[in-house]
């Protein structure tokens, strides 16, 4: 394909076949523009972890600098995760992404079905101008680390018109990212639309103009979630979520600047990202979680800023119960808001 010279190459994945594949990398630059890949049967991977061995282990299907692609169909790509998931002992960064896209620019992709990676479904990294519309996302509740769509250091990228539903963050925003746009994206089960984790080991990242609108979170881990690790620098800024409706999800709004998995043993910092400039509006829906269903826990040391949260409601699934909020070195302010945010004016 990339080493085609006709204008606008096309490999064909023809219906109603299936592909059994193992590791493959396609490399550019491009002889031709605007390289395309049309799948409309199944490509699916081996159901055996031996199966990468004398591959990178990290990734299946992998597209470096092929600028101008497309990847388009009704087809179906199939990582056969479970042989993965079921194997605790392999370090989270020896498993396999099942679709990476690295210092792609101009990349569409549409279409399609994605099942059951080993880890991240989709993964951008160092890409701009995208768009990643019409497309199905599927693991299971219990998979682990099965991002949907993971997203670092590129900027310009737009998902839409999408369902995701996963073991893990529907779409991860990581550091170096920027004037990230997601629209009418149904998220659940998995854990929510995450900007972070940001400055793990004590990273400078930074993170700017991210916009989620018109999405919908169903029984899902979290819904809008910022996640910062202590310790950290740089920021995360300019940030809204807008017009989100809820359904039964344990953490609709949180801002969690002591995040911390079980692989680290954390403690407290003098130093974090600066949070800021993040607005909240027209949210409503239901929550599990009485306690908390608003939390803004930010940094001690760097105080969360200009929090701005507009025609928020959030009402409890039991019917004896009230929401409420947490909030911690956060200040901005709020109007028309459910549970009321105290640190907020």
């Amino acid at each position: 394909m990339c080493g085609a010279i006709a204008i606008s190459p096309t490999l064909f994945i023809p219906p109603e076949k299936t592909f059994l594949l193992k590791p493959v990398t396609f490399e550019g630059p491009c002889t031709a523009p605007n390289p395309q890949l049309q799948v409309l049967g199944n490509i699916v991977a081996a159901d055996k972890v031996s199966a990468w061995s004398g591959f990178d282990p990290n990734v299946w299907l992998a597209f470096s600098n092929v600028n101008g692609l497309t990847i388009d169909g009704s087809g179906q790509i199939d990582g056969q995760g479970s042989v993965w998931w079921s194997r605790p002992c392999i370090d989270v960064d020896d498993i396999t992404d099942a679709l990476r896209f690295k210092s792609c620019k101009g990349l569409q992709l549409r279409g399609l079905r994605h099942l059951n990676s080993p880890r991240n479904h989709i993964s951008i990294l160092d890409c701009s101008n995208v768009m990643l519309s019409n497309l199905h996302i599927i693991a299971p509740k219990n998979s682990p680390n099965t991002d949907g769509i993971d997203i670092a250091s590129s900027t310009n990228i737009h998902i839409k018109d999408s369902f995701i539903g996963t073991g893990d963050d529907c779409i991860a925003i990581n550091g170096g990212s920027s004037f990230i746009n997601v629209t009418n994206v149904a998220c659940g089960p998995g854990h929510g639309i995450s900007v972070g984790s940001l400055g793990e080991d004590g990273a400078n990242e930074t993170v700017e103009e991210i916009h989620v609108k018109n999405c919908n979170f169903t029984r899902t881990m979290n819904g809008a979630r910022i996640k910062t690790w202590p310790g950290g620098s740089g920021y995360a800024r300019k940030i809204s979520f807008a017009q989100i409706t809820l359904v039964e999800v344990k953490n609709p709004i949180i801002i969690d600047q002591y995040y911390c998995n079980g692989e680290h043993n954390c403690k407290n910092e003098t130093s974090a990202l600066k949070v800021s400039d993040v607005t909240y509006s027209g949210i409503h829906g239901t929550s599990v979680n009485d306690e908390a269903a608003i939390n803004l826990n930010c940094s001690q040391a760097v105080p969360c800023s200009n929090i701005v949260m507009n025609q928020i409601n959030i009402q409890s699934t039991n019917p004896d119960g009230n929401t409420s909020s947490y909030c911690s070195n956060a200040n901005g302010k709020s109007n028309d808001t459910s549970p009321a945010v105290p640190c907020l004016s």
